[in-house]
């Protein structure tokens, strides 16, 4: 396990080290981050490859979706939507997994690497941010779902969505080693699950050489973790 990010450190010699060592090491372990989440799901995956990124100690617990336990009453009091991810970060809650990903970036990230704080850079972000959380939903992650677990979905308006989605990335990514430029940010995390396994929904990738050049940049990171590769029905 990676160590703690942050260390509470007293100036007061006098107090031995060893137990000021234990009293942080124990302030961390309770306020260790705890992620609900479902391993199909590439909004959970995002925030998960952030987490390792970052090397941040945290808890995974799983929330068996397919029978519903998102929607139970204990968990709508985290998230009202009864959806995953939800993060807890001691007493902070924060739902909906790019939410998630400004929220990490913004508390446990002071480079500024994974979200810019420049206005253009931000800005950039968070264009992909919104394609992220729309139109690549609706197309690469609702043709994998209904190929999955038999979602429903109008495979003709799917299609088209998956083309016009991947063929923006292939041409942001023809002069670029990431999709808003030479460093990766949580743009990229949140583009890449439903864009690395659109195959399982029956969405080729043959003709986007530009797209699969940068998901293998990704998948070379550190600590990246790939989304898992699951069998359609």
């Amino acid at each position: 396990m990676a160590e703690p990010a942050d260390y509470f450190i007293s100036r007061n010699n006098a107090l031995p080290a060893a137990p000021l060592l234990a009293s942080a090491l124990q302030n961390h372990a309770q306020h260790m981050l705890k992620l609900y989440r479902h391993p199909l799901s590439g909004h959970c995956h995002r925030v998960e490859a952030l987490l390792s990124l970052l090397a941040l100690p945290h808890e995974l617990i799983e929330v068996d979706v397919l029978r519903g336990e998102q929607k139970k009453p204990a968990f709508l009091l985290k998230n009202g939507l009864g959806q995953v991810p939800v993060l807890e970060d001691g007493d902070v809650t924060v739902a909906d997994s790019n939410a998630i990903l400004v929220y990490l970036a913004l508390r446990h990230d002071p480079t500024g690497h994974w979200l810019p704080r420049e206005p253009l850079s931000a800005a950039r972000v968070q264009r992909w941010l919104s394609i992220a959380a729309g139109e690549l939903v609706r197309g690469p992650g609702d043709l994998r779902l209904h190929a999955l677990l038999g979602k429903p979905v109008d495979r003709a308006v799917a299609e088209r969505t998956s083309s016009a989605v991947l063929s923006l990335l292939e041409s942001a990514l023809a002069h670029a080693r990431f999709v808003t430029g030479e460093q990766p940010t949580i743009a990229d995390l949140a583009m890449y699950a439903y864009t690395a396994r659109a195959p399982e929904g029956g969405v080729t990738l043959a003709e986007y050489a530009a797209v699969r050049g940068w998901h293998a940049r990704l998948e070379a990171l550190p600590r990246f973790i790939p989304m898992q590769e699951t069998r359609p029905r």
